[in-house]
């Protein structure tokens, strides 16, 4: 499936593009281990670092490359598809990635949770969402999403450790509407030309596969509970898998806006889920937040637009101390702002201009 996450861009933004700051890559939280833990899809994702830079030390893997790159295999549920081959090579012939500068860790102000408002507020993205038009994709075209990502992780050298962040970069993800072909860049994960996204199977995120979801909420939940709970870490609490599938879904994907809003409904009957009067996104907008904290002191929270509830971005934040972790409350571990989403005619085509 498309990798990631997550997070869940509001159909009002797709066709727009917004100028960014730079934003800093994420670790990936535990709440989210249910996907890097799949053994296929790990060996994949190490044969990939280990071919190209070598990774920082203890950096958790980025969830927006496992959302493209590791998640065709693993998130097959909603896609109802059996775990196949996944190809990936390197428009690099050498395989080199662009460093990314590091410097100290991305720290925000935690904002105020609140369970009973969480429901008003889905409600009225939901709305939103269903009262936006968006251009219905033609076969042979690919869906086009640019955004601004960044990582908060660990770093070693020596005895002494710390918490680092990478500079905020842009991602740029092409998926075809099966789901089965791609391309991805990303500085930082893959060589300046790019790596292509090649799959046997059928990405859960895949337009195909989400023009087909139920769009009553009830049943489209039904269906996350039990597809999440055929694939997750039994470490991961449920409902967390569930919050987890519905944001990777809406993230670096283009669900028809009648399957949007669902998603948003069924999202306000997962028990935790919570509302945030204050979050800010990777390029600085701020906004309020649908968020859920996944059982070790870190929440995800998918950030809107305060007046036009168009999706702006996904963070992950601490919001708890946990015992022995070397990240504070208050710490970004992931942050990501969408830029831009398209169709475009074909693979690695910008928006307004040629492949």
């Amino acid at each position: 499936m498309n990798a990631s996450p997550s997070h869940q861009p509001h159909p009002a933004e797709w066709t727009e593009t917004q100028s960014l700051l730079p934003c800093v890559e994420r670790d990936l939280p535990a709440g989210r281990h249910q996907f890097h833990k799949e053994q296929l899809m790990a060996r994949i994702h190490e044969d990939l670092r280990t071919t190209t830079r070598p990774e920082p030390p203890k950096r958790r893997p980025n969830p927006f490359l496992r959302r493209t790159v590791l998640l065709p295999a693993a998130a097959l549920a909603l896609a109802g598809a059996v775990a196949g081959g996944f190809a990936l090579s390197s428009g690099d012939p050498h395989g080199g990635r662009t460093a990314l500068a590091t410097g100290p860790a991305l720290t925000t102000t935690v904002g105020a949770a609140d369970a009973e408002g969480a429901p008003r507020l889905l409600d009225r993205i939901s709305l939103a969402a269903a009262d936006t038009s968006t251009p219905t994709p033609r076969k042979g075209q690919y869906i086009y999403i640019e955004s601004k990502v960044a990582s908060t992780y660990t770093s070693s050298v020596g005895d002494k450790t710390s918490v680092v962040s990478e500079e905020l970069h842009p991602r740029q993800v092409w998926n075809s509407l099966d789901g089965k072909d791609g391309w991805l860049i990303e500085p930082g994960q893959t060589g300046d030309e790019g790596i292509t996204l090649a799959s046997e199977v059928v990405m859960s995120g895949a337009y195909d596969v989400l023009a087909t979801l139920p769009t009553d909420p009830d049943a489209l939940l039904r269906r996350i509970y039990r597809e999440s709970d055929a694939t997750r870490d039994h470490e991961v609490p449920r409902d967390q898998a569930a919050f987890t599938a519905i944001g990777d879904l809406l993230t670096e994907s283009y669900p028809p806006a009648d399957v949007s809003a669902a998603l948003y409904k069924a999202a306000a009957k997962i028990p935790g889920v919570v509302a945030v009067d204050d979050a800010v996104d990777a390029t600085g907008r701020h906004g309020v937040a649908i968020a859920r904290e996944d059982g070790t002191g870190e929440r995800t929270e998918w950030i809107f637009d305060k007046k036009t509830l168009r999706f702006l971005g996904e963070r992950v934040v601490v919001v708890k101390a946990v015992a022995g972790s070397p990240f504070k409350v208050g710490t970004v571990v992931f942050t990501s702002a969408i830029t831009q989403r398209a169709v475009v005619d074909a693979n690695k085509q910008v928006p307004g201009g040629a492949s």
